[in-house]
């Protein structure tokens, strides 16, 4: 693992845990009548996003550990470039089929890196 990994890691999984924190016990109803929650979700995907390219182009290898590592990507270039094409019954979607994996993945990965200073 690159040096740099276990940092876009712990980003992927920070960002993880705030949005299934932030949409714990709402619908798919809630999220799309709740535009700061949807825009707080937006946010964390984007960086979730960021975190998975630079691991990617740093650190090809860790990056194929996760699955549709290149998804998440394309998935953070739509919220950003094409803001007016969000599909919030989509995003939602990605919160409760996938996002829970992308945690567990990025959770595993880091308890394999070495020790920070190691």
């Amino acid at each position: 693992m690159q040096p740099k990994a276990p940092k876009w890691l712990d980003d992927i999984r920070r960002s993880a845990e705030f949005i299934l924190e932030a949409t714990r016990d709402k619908t798919g109803a809630d999220y799309q009548a709740d535009p700061v929650l949807r825009a707080a979700v937006e946010r964390h995907f984007e960086i979730i996003g960021e975190a998975m390219g630079r691991l990617t182009r740093d650190d090809p290898e860790t990056a194929g550990r996760i699955a549709e590592h290149r998804r998440i990507v394309a998935f953070r270039n739509l919220l950003i470039h094409g803001y007016d094409l969000v599909n919030h019954a989509e995003v939602w979607n990605i919160v409760t089929r996938h996002l829970p994996r992308l945690l567990q993945q990025a959770r595993s990965l880091l308890a394999e890196a070495p020790p920070q200073g190691a």
